[in-house]
């Protein structure tokens, strides 16, 4: 199976991550929804919603511009409505769109808690629900949430309590909506990195080079993605999957290619 006409709905699609998988969507010739809220060029992270149309459109597929935040219902229903409206429906809804803070509880104000957990539990939840009805119409129907494995090991929250909570938030949407919507045929999966990824938001929160040294390419995430949402979606839901995992599942063995800088000493990503 390829993405070949399916239409893709990927929040924070402006670069990184959401970015690398579109592209690879692309490739296939699908069409996608690029949602984000950066329409201007921003000073510390590169890359525009209309950035991305234009790499989407020159690698092969189609794209819309959405420029919306996932915080607020009306943006989101008028991106889901553009959508179908451009492409006649959505196949798979990638929550990707993220907020991250590492901040212990003392030094983290509720102005960033609330940001956290807007755009990554609230968006994540609002999207779903916004393309759910959607999602029932389409063949092979799947929402995939860049979200860690669930754990209740304490070493992942101490450290960073509220940043935690959002992301885990996400998580705890794959374990409902993955039973809720069973019924439907509508896959719903989280998909993690096993190493860090090179992003510029990674870049400016962990800092410099020597941390990009030892980190990996989005596109090992997007591949690993691209190897999800072509599998029939009644046969894996409810799963939390590790980029490399999937990929060794589908035959791969050499991921040298993936990584930022040939043979450094990879960094493994949180809540791995």
């Amino acid at each position: 199976m390829t993405l070949a006409g399916k239409t893709l709905f990927i929040t924070g699609a402006s670069r990184g991550i959401g970015k690398a998988i579109a592209l690879r969507a692309a490739r296939d010739g699908a069409n996608v929804a690029v949602v984000g809220k950066t329409a201007t060029p921003h000073p510390k992270l590169p890359g525009t919603v209309e950035d991305s149309v234009r790499e989407i459109e020159a690698a092969g597929g189609q794209a819309i511009a959405c420029v919306a935040d996932v915080r607020f219902e009306d943006q989101m229903v008028a991106a889901v409505a553009a959508t179908v409206k451009a492409f006649g429906g959505i196949d798979v809804l990638v929550n990707n769109a993220s907020a991250i803070s590492l901040t212990r509880t003392e030094d983290t104000d509720l102005k960033r808690f609330d940001l956290m957990f807007g755009v990554n539990t609230r968006g994540t939840f609002l999207c779903s629900k916004l393309c759910i009805p959607h999602l029932r119409k389409a063949a092979n129907p799947h929402i995939l949430m860049l979200s860690p494995p669930l754990t209740t090991d304490p070493r992942w929250f101490a450290p960073h309590l509220a940043y935690s909570i959002a992301k885990y938030g996400m998580s705890l949407c794959v374990l409902g909506l993955a039973k809720e919507l069973e019924s439907d045929g509508i896959a719903v999966n989280a998909l993690w990195p096993r190493t860090v990824i090179r992003t510029a938001a990674v870049q400016n929160l962990l800092g410099g080079d020597l941390v990009m040294a030892r980190a990996r390419h989005p596109d090992i995430v997007a591949d690993a993605a691209h190897v999800v949402l072509t599998t029939g979606s009644r046969a894996r839901t409810g799963q939390f999957l590790v980029d490399e995992e999937v990929l060794r599942g589908a035959g791969v063995d050499d991921f040298s290619r993936y990584a930022n800088v040939p043979d450094s000493d990879l960094l493994p990503d949180f809540f791995v």
